[in-house]
């Protein structure tokens, strides 16, 4: 077999993937990150939260409000899909999410530590190639907007996609700072199934 046809490749030249496919655990939820695409998936996200708390009604506008938000945020910057967990041990919910973004050939994506709470690995996953990550911990401000009050883990994998410019973004994080190093276990876990198709 022709070695430009076992690789993937026409006329010489190697074809960038058309798509890639990533493992997430039970019970996170898919919200793809379209034009109005997110409005049924945020309401079916928090029927599912709220499932049986009939007197949460405010609540349960105020977070799909926030997780319509957050998507519109996300699609504005490049996001193509964000991921909510909906697990919990008992009553505490692992509290954790999953932006995933693709920066243009143009643009790019360059990972640099801002801080001593920052710091910046390289890493190969295992069926995406190199990628840089970083893990940082921030503090919210008292007077944070959103109400947050607690530290929030991120952790950034930018993944150059094969064969282009463009760079593949994951940023999960969570907001459970006792089990932060656990978490990212899971998110390593979940960027290693990284995979082109």
């Amino acid at each position: 077999m022709p070695d430009a046809v076992a690789d993937g490749r026409t006329d010489g030249e190697i074809q960038p993937p058309g798509d890639y496919g990533l493992l997430v655990p039970d019970g996170w939820f898919r919200i793809p990150l379209e034009p109005d695409g997110w409005k049924a998936p945020v309401r079916a996200l928090a029927e599912r939260v709220f499932d049986g708390q009939d007197d949460a009604v405010l609540l349960k506008r105020e977070f799909a409000k926030t997780v319509a938000a957050r998507a519109e945020e996300g699609y504005e910057n490049g996001g193509v899909e964000l991921y909510i967990s909906t697990t919990s041990i008992g009553p505490v919910p692992l509290s954790s999410s999953l932006l995933v973004t693709v920066a243009p050939v143009e643009e790019g994506v360059r990972l640099e530590a801002n801080g001593r709470s920052q710091q910046i690995t390289e890493v190969v996953l295992p069926f995406a190639g190199p990628a840089t990550m970083r893990r940082s911990r921030n503090v919210p401000d008292a007077e944070d907007p959103t109400g947050n009050q607690l530290p929030v883990t991120v952790v950034d994998y930018a993944v150059r996609v094969p064969n282009t410019g463009a760079v593949l973004l994951l940023t999960f994080s969570t907001s459970l700072d006792m089990f932060a190093d656990a978490m990212v276990d899971l998110f390593e876990a979940v960027a290693k199934s990284l995979h082109w198709k």
